[in-house]
């Protein structure tokens, strides 16, 4: 009995660590022209495990590319 009982509480233990949530992914947006302010912004990743929602953040993330007037996003996973 204890046998079961122990291999029931590893097998939820388990399944909880590769779950499924729905996971938010916060910007802030900044621009380097002229009067312009930041601005922030969230996404939602239903039904999404943890290192996949991760990854579709930083795939949000944009650097600047040398042109005079650049857009710099940066996200982090909450």
């Amino acid at each position: 009995m204890k046998k079961i009982t122990l291999l029931s509480i590893a097998f939820i233990a388990i399944s909880f660590a590769s779950c499924k949530k729905d996971r938010t992914c916060t910007c802030t947006e900044t621009e380097n022209s002229p009067g312009n302010v930041a601005s922030e912004y969230k996404v939602v990743y239903k039904k999404i495990t943890k290192s996949n929602a991760k990854s579709a953040c930083m795939s949000l993330e944009v650097t600047p590319t040398g042109q005079a007037y650049t857009e710099t996003r940066k996200c982090t996973l909450k």
